[in-house]
C-alpha cells in the first residue's frame, strides 16, 4: 500500500537524525515538544516501518486533519506517534479509526483542543477488537496496567499534540489540563452488560468493531453499595448528575453513565431497559434555577433556554440533560458497587464508527482488517 518508507522519508522535513541512544532520543523529543513528558521509543525507521505492515492505506494519504493546527494525520505520522507511545503493530488500525472519529465535526475536536476546560477526548471500544487486542474493560479499566488501553490512548495523545498542536499554553489553552490528557480508553464489559453494547444502540451491528469518541472530564465515582432497587440506584445516580458548574446544563449535551456490572444488573433487574434508565435519569436530574449564580441565571440560563427559562420563576427545574436519548450508558469495570457519571465539555457530540476496509465492508477484527 506503499511506495516504500525510504523514498517517503526522502521527503524534505519527513524524517530526522539523531544519535543512536534512547537518552540523545528523548531530549531531542522533549526539546522539540514531541514528548507528553514522558519517555518516548524512538521511532526509527525500522519500528515505524513495522507498525506500517497494518495500514491498509498509502502511508503518506491523511486519515484526516487535526485541529487546532489542521495537521495531516497521515498513517506514516500516526504510526510514528505509535511507536513513541508504545503501541504494538496490530494497534494501528484502531489508532487511525479513533482519529478519524475525533476528528468528524459534531464532535468539535477544535473547541476540545483549544478550550480552557479540562476535556480529553475519551474512546470506548466495542465489539471483537476489544478482545482481540487485550483492550481491558473490567477492573481498573481507566487506570494503569493494561499495555493496549495506555499505549493506544496515549498514541492518540501524542498525535493531538504532535500533529494537531495541542502544545500546552499554545494549542491547548486548558486551565488545570486532566490525568486524562495522558490516555483515555477503555473497552466496554459486553459480557457483564444485561443491556444491548453501545455501539449497537449507536446504529452498528453487534458483530462490528468500534470505537465511540467522547469530549469527556474524568470519570466522577458514584459509590452505592446499599440501594438494592433499580430506582434506588437510579436515584443515587440522579443526584450524582446535579453541579451548577457543569458545561453540560448549557448544551445539548451527551453525558456518559458509566455503570458498574453489579449496578447495571441490579437495574436491569429490576425490569428496566436502558431507554427506561435514561427517562428515570432525565426526569430526576435537575435543580431548581436558584441554585445558580444571579450572573448565570441571566447570562446563561435564560438566554440558552429562553423558551423554557426566559420568563421562569426561580423554582423552575433546570435539567442537566435536556433530553432522556441525549444520555449515553456504557458497562465498563469489575465487582464493586461503583458507577461513574462522565461529563463531557458540552459543545460537543459522540462519534462512532466502526472499523472497515478500504472497500467499505465490515472489518470484524484487526486481522481481518489486515488480511484484506
Amino acid at each position: 500500500m506503499s511506495t516504500g518508507l525510504s523514498e517517503l522519508l526522502k521527503t524534505p522535513g519527513a524524517s530526522v537524525e539523531c544519535e543512536d541512544d534512547f537518552d540523545a532520543v528523548n531530549e531531542l523529543a522533549r526539546g522539540r515538544g514531541w514528548s507528553d513528558g514522558l519517555p518516548v521509543v524512538p521511532p526509527t525507521a525500522s519500528r515505524v516501518e513495522r507498525m506500517l505492515a497494518y495500514c491498509d492505506r498509502p502511508w503518506n494519504e491523511p486519515v484526516a486533519k487535526i485541529a487546532p493546527r489542521y495537521g495531516e494525520a497521515t498513517p506514516l505520522r500516526l504510526a510514528a506517534n505509535a511507536v513513541m507511545a508504545g503501541c504494538r503493530p496490530e494497534y494501528l488500525p484502531l489508532l487511525m479509526l479513533a482519529v478519524e472519529a475525533m476528528c468528524e465535526e459534531p464532535f468539535n475536536l477544535y473547541g476540545i483542543q483549544a478550550t480552557t476546560h479540562l476535556c480529553a477526548p475519551l474512546v470506548i471500544v466495542n465489539g471483537p477488537v476489544a478482545k482481540e487486542l487485550d483492550i481491558n474493560s473490567g477492573h481498573n479499566a481507566f487506570g494503569p496496567g493494561w499495555q493496549a488501553n495506555a499505549t493506544i490512548g496515549r498514541a492518540i495523545r501524542l498525535a493531538l499534540v504532535n500533529i494537531g498542536g495541542a502544545i500546552p499554553a499554545l494549542g491547548d489553552m486548558s486551565t488545570f489540563g486532566a490525568p486524562s490528557k495522558y490516555s483515555y480508553l477503555a473497552a466496554e464489559n459486553e459480557a457483564a452488560s444485561p443491556w444491548e453494547p453501545l455501539h449497537v444502540e449507536r446504529g452498528l451491528p453487534r458483530e462490528a468493531s468500534a470505537v465511540t469518541v467522547i469530549g469527556a472530564e474524568c470519570p466522577h465515582n458514584v459509590n452505592d453499595h446499599e440501594s438494592i432497587t433499580a430506582e434506588g440506584i437510579l436515584t443515587t445516580l440522579a443526584g450524582t448528575l446535579l453541579a451548577t458548574g457543569t458545561n453540560d446544563v448549557y448544551y445539548h449535551a451527551q453525558p456518559l453513565i458509566v455503570m458498574g456490572p453489579e449496578h447495571a444488573k441490579t437495574v436491569a433487574g429490576g425490569g428496566m431497559s436502558k431507554a427506561d434508565a435514561k427517562r428515570f435519569l432525565h426526569e430526576h436530574a435537575h435543580l431548581p434555577m436558584r441554585r445558580f449564580s444571579k450572573e448565570n441565571i441571566e447570562r446563561r440560563l435564560r438566554v440558552t433556554w429562553k423558551d423554557r427559562l426566559g420568563a421562569a420563576g426561580l423554582d423552575a427545574p433546570v435539567h442537566m440533560v435536556q433530553r432522556p436519548e441525549d444520555i449515553l450508558i456504557a458497562v465498563i469495570g469489575g465487582a464493586g458497587k461503583h458507577s461513574a457519571v462522565i461529563r463531557t465539555f458540552g459543545a460537543t457530540k459522540a462519534v462512532t464508527r466502526a472499523l472497515r476496509r478500504r472497500d467499505g465492508s465490515l472489518a470484524k477484527s484487526v486481522e481481518d482488517f489486515h488480511r484484506a
